[in-house]
């Protein structure tokens, strides 16, 4: 399996440290255990920011950064050894195993937090922690903190200044290692995989469900541990819903179905987009929606490079789209005109993409000082265009309602452009209706 280095954690938190001002103090927490109903955990998932610095997979945790402490910079909180929790629960690294194993320089029982964290809190000008992130992990730091205040007349320093953590490490976040999009591209790669077996599957009298479960089995043979985010199988009008994620409707012979999925390798998210009809078979109204789309989509990879600002990707789609639905006759009017009062969100009502990392839609300013952030080499983002004609929409013809198409790739920034890493998947109507028959004639 790939996975970020142990090096990796080390450079991201010296990097950390190296923006924090001189005597100051980064703290962040592990993410709660989820209860999913009574004593029933969701599977853990570690939170990202945590994930970034550390690579340590466990809750009640607690990472500390202490640039200059003499005795360690890096001390990490967390469960002890304990053999009756091991055995219901699974191993944990324990103090020797988070210094062996996770590059602590110090560690530290999470029992023992109350009794260490405010001295080494005391003394420190400023606090960089996740404010307002976790209300809970808020008051206990408030609470360490009132620790210190208590004791200022006998000497005690409290901090003076606490600061958001998020803005220097998602920053940090935005910009992907090429050890970063080695993982991403592991993620994308089994996700197509995913959305061919789908495609291979996909027949009418099956549910959307049966789908997903054929997207699971790729994902979990693959070495993804869970899905990105909830997969969306959207078939018929369903396909018209941007964020579907009931799966349970049959599906249909003449219908289209979208498939918004994708796996998380190491906590990296991949998130791709295909649209194909249930039958293996574009209808002429379905193909020329698809169609469309589909020249939106390459529009945009052409405005992803350095140097290219955000919005340049959206803004080409936009074009395209609005320019194409007057072809077809769904929309009327000059283009520029049309464009200038956003006609195009009765039909294309999301944006063109996001950024993509460990979080789906990850962190990162789209603006900076007002003005859409320029694209630099390691970013990534999805690229996603779509149209979507409601099932009861009395303004176009018959024919065309209740067609949903979105087509969504995932790429990084590169030197000369843009590389996308999900290419793995078919996406041209020749493409996708010559792999659905082959697999139809394999099946008979």
């Amino acid at each position: 399996m790939i996975h970020i280095p142990k090096s990796e954690y080390s450079r991201r938190r010296k990097a950390l440290m190296a923006q924090m001002v001189p005597n100051s103090i980064a703290i962040l927490p592990a993410a709660a255990v989820a209860i999913r109903n009574r004593d029933v955990e969701h599977v853990y998932r570690q939170d990202s920011d945590f994930q970034y610095l550390s690579g340590f997979p466990e809750p009640q945790a607690v990472i500390v950064l202490m640039p200059g402490r003499e005795h360690g910079e890096y001390v990490l909180f967390c469960r002890e050894r304990n053999a009756e929790r091991e055995l219901w629960d699974g191993l944990r690294a324990g103090q020797e195993g988070a210094i062996r194993d996770f590059g602590a320089d110090d560690a530290f029982p999470i029992t023992d937090i109350d009794d260490i964290l405010p001295g080494l809190i005391e003394g420190r000008d400023r606090v960089y922690s996740a404010m307002g992130s976790n209300p809970e992990f808020d008051r206990h730091l408030m609470d360490w903190i009132n620790v210190i205040r208590s004791k200022a007349h006998l000497g005690a320093q409290p901090p003076n200044e606490f600061v958001a953590l998020d803005h220097l490490l998602h920053d940090m976040r935005l910009y992907k290692s090429a050890a970063e999009v080695k993982v991403m591209r592991e993620a994308a790669r089994i996700s197509a995989q995913a959305h061919i077996r789908a495609m291979q599957a996909s027949r009418a009298g099956l549910h959307e469900f049966s789908l997903e479960a054929e997207l699971d089995y790729e994902f979990r043979k693959g070495g993804a541990k869970m899905p990105a985010y909830g997969s969306i199988v959207a078939s018929g009008r369903n396909s018209c819903i941007l964020h579907y994620q009931q799966n349970d409707a049959v599906l249909k012979d003449g219908d289209l179905v979208l498939i918004d999925a994708g796996c998380e390798i190491d906590c990296y998210a991949s998130d791709i987009t295909r649209t194909w009809p249930v039958n293996g078979k574009y209808s002429p109204e379905q193909k020329a929606i698809y169609e469309l789309v589909l020249a939106a989509q390459e529009a945009a990879f052409a405005e992803i490079a350095p140097d290219k600002h955000w919005n340049q990707a959206h803004e080409a789609t936009v074009r395209v789209i609005t320019a194409g639905l007057v072809k077809l006759g769904l929309l009327q009017g000059d283009v520029d005109e049309l464009i200038a009062r956003e006609a195009h969100k009765a039909f294309y009502m999301h944006r063109a993409g996001h950024w993509l990392g460990m979080d789906v839609h990850d962190v990162g300013e789209y603006k900076v000082g007002g003005e859409w952030r320029v694209l630099e080499v390691g970013m990534a983002l999805t690229v996603e265009p779509g149209i979507y004609i409601a099932p009861d929409n009395q303004n176009v013809a018959k024919k065309w309602r209740g067609i949903g198409v979105r087509i969504e790739d995932d790429v990084v920034v590169t030197k000369t452009g843009c590389e996308i890493l999900s290419h793995g998947v078919p996406k041209t109507v020749a493409e996708i209706e010559a792999l659905m028959a082959a697999a139809r004639t394999r099946a008979a």
